[in-house]
């Protein structure tokens, strides 16, 4: 897992705006928003040294998956990326503030889920896991067993 003293290091000290460290990421399949399912999302907002292996975990997934199946498992829908903010009940910086991690399906992979609850823990997921793996990520599910919606930047 990061540390914040390396998250400083690489990508920066984290802004309101994000500026001058986000870019827009236009996506390989269309997500919607978890809370609003009615509204669509064709770009991300995300570190811009992490343009291509978002990029490439998405197109991967799309590959592995399809849409259809995707959306069958709620892979598309988006909790989000860039939030500036601390991490909740704490003083650090969420790692959300430097658009280095993302959430997928928050409602069924809440906070405090664990392997017997969270929707992404069951066998259908694994591919999509290791596919952030794969591509310089890690699952705070697979690594602390909570919060399995979250996958964030390994270094």
């Amino acid at each position: 897992m990061i540390t914040t003293s390396t998250l400083l290091k690489k990508y920066g000290t984290p802004t309101e705006n994000g500026s001058p460290y986000l870019v827009k990421l236009d996506l390989p399949y269309p997500m919607v928003l978890s809370w609003d399912r009615s509204k669509k999302v064709t770009k991300i907002t995300c570190h811009k040294l992490l343009e291509d292996q978002l990029k490439k975990i998405f197109t991967e997934i799309l590959e592995v998956y399809g849409l259809e199946k995707i959306q069958a498992l709620g892979i598309d829908l988006y909790g989000g990326c860039f939030s500036y903010r601390k991490m909740r009940g704490g003083n650090d910086w969420s790692r959300h503030s430097w658009g280095v991690a993302i959430d997928l399906d928050p409602e069924r992979n809440q906070l405090k889920e664990n392997s017997t609850t969270a929707r992404f823990a069951k066998p259908e997921y694994k591919p999509m896991i290791d596919i952030f793996y794969k591509h310089g990520f890690v699952s705070l599910g697979v690594e602390k067993n909570y919060d399995w919606m979250h996958f964030e930047v390994k270094e």
